[in-house]
This record gives structure tokens, C-alpha cells and sequence, in this order.
């Protein structure tokens, strides 16, 4: 194939050709789908139901969750359904669609827990003023910069990829990845790769910095709270976040960083299975478990459409048992 005109499809290349094990790769697949969709949608319902976590910091909680149902959904569920039909093939179009939207929901993601940071900051280190700075106003303008920010990062970052004819249509990974797109390619990207690799790095290390001067801000005026109580109530409030980050972090630059051409082909792989899969399924637990109104909200939402029901249920089926035994409605 020496033109990139002619190509309408890509070969993508999965874990493994055995049936059985493309069908064990579809449960696990499946499972942790499952697990990252149950999770994100408690989140989101548990924010938009419990009126308590009306404030800023819950607001951009159930973004960041709609982001890591998006994150994951792209990659996920082509694959799913590529191991459960046994096909390894994506149309041009797809491959596009693909690229764009895993690119406009990470990046979205990595703009959020930014702006999260900014969120906490204000709330330890100017309190008095947390109301009027931070409001709801200003909530949905910062969550809509994000959105939008991730949207111009993912135009730049497919445009510049799909601006290329490729010379082959065999992809060394299980969904449209850009740098094993870039390896198809019949012209010297290197230009392309530098501009690509030099927005990315000035994006990606501005957000890291503000994340960082932000955090170091907070640990200087969280050691200053003289009660111990305090200091507990104000960790709880950004060590979630910071972990969020932390794991966002660590799987994208560790995937990024591995050296393709000289590890093995499954490995890497898996490797970078982890940041499509890690941070949506992750989030949800992180912060039910360490967020103690988090926690509250979900137990209200358990009594409330879970407990109650039943409770209701048990008290009429004992009604019901009394009338039929000849008893009189106490």
C-alpha cells in the first residue's frame, strides 16, 4: 500500500488471535467497563440528588466523572465489541472519531483536576472569600474552559495526525493510538511530531506547575491550623484530588515514556491499557473512600432508593400475612 489515499480501514492488533482468550479478554473488558460506568454514574447521581454537595468542588467532581465515562467508553467499547465479533478492523472514520475523542475527554480531564486544584486553593487558603470567588457562575465558566480547551486540544492534536497519507493500515495496539498512527506514515513527520510534542509539553507542564505552586500554597496553610481536627478536614478535601492527579499523571507519562521499539509488543500494550482504564475506574472509588461527605451522599442515596423500598416492601407483605391470619390492622 504506497498511497494513503486508498486506505479505508485499519488492522488493529489485539492481545491475542485465540478464540478463547478474545473471549476472556471480553469479560475482563466487560467487567472493568462495568465497574468504571457503575461507579461514575453513582458519583454523578449522588451529586446532582444530595443537595449538601451543592458547592463548587462537587460540581467539578461530577464533570470530571462524565469526562472519565467518555475517556473510557472510546477505547473500551470498540474493543469489546471487536474481541466479542472477532474482527480487528476499524473503518478511516472510526480511527478519526476515536482519536478525537479520546483526545478531547483526557485532555478536558487534565484541564479539570487543574482547575480543581485552583478550587481547593481558594477554599484553604482564602475561605472567607471561597463563596463569592468560586461561585456557581464562576464554577460553569471554568468547567466550560475546560471543555472547550480540550476541544481545541483535540482538533490541533487529530487534524495534524490525519493530515498525513499513511503507507500502511496495520496499527500495533488495540484502538487508534497517535504515535502508532505517526509510524504509518509516508512523509518525515518530524516537524509534525515536534509541534505536536511541544503543545502537549507546554500544556501538560503549565497545568503541572499550577498544580503544584497550588499545592504547596495549601500544605503551607493546612501546617498552620493549629487544631488537629482542622488539619484532618482540610486533608480530606485534597488528598482524593492530589491522588487523582498522581494517577493520571503517573499512567500517562509511564505509557508515553515506555520505549516502544524495544519492549515487548504485548507489554506495551498493557501498558498503555492502563491509563485508558486506570483513572475512570479509579476516580470513583478514590473518592467515595476518602471523601467523608462523598461517603454520607452515597449512604443517603443507598437509603433512599435501596433500603426504603424494601423496608416498605417487608411492612406490606406483614400486613398483607396479619389480614390473611384473621388479625385487625393494629
Amino acid at each position: 500500500m504506497t498511497n494513503g489515499s486508498y486506505i479505508t480501514e485499519f488492522l488493529l492488533l489485539g492481545f491475542s488471535e485465540v478464540r478463547e482468550i478474545q473471549l476472556m479478554q471480553f469479560v475482563i473488558f466487560l467487567l472493568i467497563y462495568l465497574a468504571a460506568l457503575i461507579g461514575n454514574i453513582l458519583i454523578i447521581t449522588t451529586v446532582a440528588a444530595d443537595s449538601s454537595l451543592g458547592n463548587s468542588m462537587y460540581f467539578f467532581l461530577a464533570n470530571l466523572s462524565v469526562m472519565d465515562l467518555g475517556y473510557i467508553s472510546v477505547t473500551m467499547l470498540k474493543a469489546m465489541a471487536n474481541c466479542l465479533m472477532n474482527s480487528r478492523l476499524i473503518s478511516y472514520s472510526e480511527c478519526i472519531i476515536q482519536v478525537f475523542f479520546l483526545f478531547f475527554f483526557m485532555a478536558s480531564d487534565y484541564f479539570l483536576l487543574t482547575v480543581m486544584a485552583y478550587d481547593r486553593y481558594v477554599a484553604i487558603c482564602d475561605p472567607l472569600h471561597y463563596e463569592t470567588v468560586v461561585n456557581k457562575e464562576a464554577a460553569v465558566q471554568m468547567a466550560a474552559i475546560t471543555w472547550i480547551s480540550g476541544l481545541f486540544y483535540a482538533t490541533v492534536h487529530t487534524g495534524a495526525t490525519f493530515a498525513v497519507p499513511f503507507c500502511s493500515n496495520i496499527i500495533n495496539q488495540f484502538f487508534c493510538e497517535i504515535p502508532q498512527l505517526l509510524k504509518l506514515s509516508c512523509n518525515d513527520l518530524y516537524l509534525v511530531e515536534v509541534v505536536a510534542l511541544g503543545l502537549s509539553a507546554c500544556l501538560g507542564l503549565g497545568c503541572f506547575s499550577f498544580i503544584v505552586v497550588s499545592y504547596v500554597e495549601i500544605f503551607k496553610t493546612v501546617f498552620r491550623i493549629p487544631s488537629v481536627q482542622g488539619r484532618e478536614k482540610a486533608f480530606s478535601t485534597c488528598i482524593p484530588h492530589l491522588t487523582v492527579v498522581f494517577l493520571f499523571l503517573f499512567t500517562g507519562t509511564f505509557a508515553n515514556l515506555n520505549p516502544t521499539s524495544s519492549s515487548v509488543v504485548g507489554l506495551n500494550r498493557i501498558i498503555t491499557m492502563a491509563y485508558c482504564i486506570l483513572p475512570p475506574v479509579m476516580n470513583p472509588i478514590i473518592y467515595s473512600m476518602r471523601n467523608k461527605e462523598i461517603k454520607a451522599g452515597l449512604w443517603k442515596l443507598y437509603c433512599k432508593f435501596w433500603r426504603e423500598p424494601i423496608n416498605q416492601k417487608q411492612s406490606s407483605l406483614s400486613l398483607q400475612h396479619r389480614i390473611q391470619s384473621g388479625h385487625k390492622k393494629p
